[in-house]
């Protein structure tokens, strides 16, 4: 029987390890492998209380009430997660260079470009000078966090907060960056972090979303794609649910004007027996989630 050769031993993390500094690299191969032991212990799960009979492909999973047949119960019932897209550089905020304003002005060294390609803003320039922030820092907490004056309210939370400073990553542009930061990959395509634990936890209630995105509702912002919350090559069903910001939050919970629940009731069957010849014909996941929508949209 094939057995993989064992991962080296400093690459696990089980918890009593003693404190030490990760690289880049070690830090996302340990996040890698504890989404992968999430997502393993439920599937586990699944198959432990499955019944012999097929689930439709549309049909809703079943959440396990607390731990169920994880090996992890999961501590978090439910995570709000903020992006400011486009927001205030890092370098304003709470990761001060003293040296950047000190060699303010001055004409950034090749040595330290290293030959990287400028963005399409900045391309057009003669020089690339050093530019330092223009706002004062201060020392917070217990911790001694530096946050600039921009923050006066974070600062008052300042030992509640944990700041990664630490992180690097090779692209030059928003977009590429923002789909790296929400899906680890800089090319459109891979499932969004939400998708994942969607897919890996699963949900306390099948008829409520478990994964839901709110966007901001000015138009002069940085432009946000559907695939920052995307499925990727997860089933359809895992994907972000996107509440407008006007009107409706979700579109088809109520019945239109003059048309009774049992009307819609059985629209909803015929549509429903569309999709399904459909889907007998061409197996895409993106049907059987459809119908899914369908239903809870009609539930809620």
């Amino acid at each position: 029987m094939f057995q993989p050769p064992p991962f080296p031993s400093r690459q696990l993390c089980t918890g009593g390890e003693p404190w030490q500094l990760l690289t880049r690299r070690e830090c996302l191969n340990r996040f890698a492998l504890g989404l992968g032991g999430i997502a393993l212990a439920e599937l586990l799960g699944r198959t432990a209380h499955a019944s012999p009979a097929a689930k439709l492909p549309d049909e809703p999973r079943q959440a396990s009430p607390g731990a169920g047949g994880r090996l992890l119960a999961p501590r978090a019932k439910r995570i709000i997660y903020l992006f400011q897209s486009g927001g205030p550089s890092q370098l304003d905020l709470f990761d001060p260079k003293p040296l950047l304003n000190r060699r303010h002005g001055e004409q950034l060294p090749d040595a330290v470009r290293g030959g990287q390609r400028l963005t399409g803003m900045s391309g057009h320039q003669s020089s690339i000078p050093i530019a330092g922030s223009p706002f004062a820092f201060q020392h917070h907490g217990q911790s001694g966090a530096s946050l600039s004056e921009l923050l006066p309210y974070t600062a008052k939370i300042a030992d509640e907060l944990c700041f990664i400073r630490s992180m690097h990553t090779e692209s030059i542009n928003h977009g590429p960056g923002v789909t790296f930061m929400q899906t680890g990959s800089q090319i459109p395509g891979r499932p969004s972090f939400g998708a994942w634990l969607d897919y890996g936890l699963g949900s306390a209630n099948d008829n409520l979303p478990s994964f839901v995105v709110l966007i901001t509702k000015d138009k002069k912002g940085q432009p946000l794609m559907s695939h920052l919350w995307g499925a990727g090559f997860l089933p359809a069903k895992h994907q972000g649910v996107r509440f407008r910001s006007g009107g409706d939050p979700v579109l088809a919970l109520g019945n239109p004007r003059g048309v009774s629940a049992e009307n819609r009731r059985l629209a909803l069957d015929r549509l429903r027996e569309l999709h399904e010849h459909q889907f007998a014909g061409t197996p895409d996941a993106e049907i059987s989630a459809r119908i899914a929508n369908y239903e809870m949209a009609f539930k809620l």
